[in-house]
């Protein structure tokens, strides 16, 4: 009972905890957009996205220029520079960490914590569609000696379990969103 009363007076600082976590994966993951490894790994995501597609000049032509992660082949590092692989990269990294700053922000100031929130929540939707328009998202049927039976919906790639995870960030960021609203209520 006493963990009861002590877990219900920590809400506050709870939600301040969700901000700061927010804060570091955004930080962390939109720094890594700066890096040559991490703009190929987008690539398939952004390429497949209807919302995202228009960002690159081919986005069709992708798979045949996909560098593996860490993998540097030249030809294909030459096509993502002309694709605007790395310049949208550079962009995408930027608004993510300002998101995350805005979002952690909410500690200090209501609107900005709301705005971050909001914005938080809706980056993780967009990423979430991913699980819709990417192929590599879900296991593919490569064959084998032995029939495949776990491959397509519902069973994630990497690439898919990495995307699904986001919908703790968007819960996460309309959890401190909704935080930043009530105490602007009460302002």
């Amino acid at each position: 009972m006493k963990i009861l009363i002590i877990l219900s007076k920590l809400q506050g600082q709870f939600i301040n905890f969700m901000r700061i976590a927010i804060l570091i994966v955004m930080v962390w993951i939109g720094g890594l957009k700066a890096f040559q490894y991490e703009a190929d790994g987008i690539v398939p995501f952004v390429a497949n996205s209807p919302l995202m597609s228009f960002f690159y000049n081919n986005p069709q032509e992708y798979k045949e220029h996909k560098n593996k992660e860490g993998e540097m082949v030249q030809k294909n590092i030459e096509w993502n520079h002309q694709n605007g692989t790395y310049s949208f990269s550079y962009a995408l990294g930027t608004a993510i960490v300002i998101i995350g700053t805005l979002t952690f922000l909410g500690i200090f100031n209501n609107r900005l914590g709301l705005v971050g929130g909001l914005l938080t929540a809706g980056m993780a939707l967009v990423t979430l569609t991913f699980l819709i328009t990417t192929p590599e998202t879900w296991v593919p049927n490569l064959g084998g000696d032995l029939p495949t039976p776990q491959f397509g919906f519902p069973y994630l790639s990497g690439a898919g379990r990495l995307v699904v995870k986001d919908i703790i960030m968007m819960a996460g960021g309309l959890i401190v969103a909704s935080d930043s609203a009530k105490k602007l209520l009460k302002d």
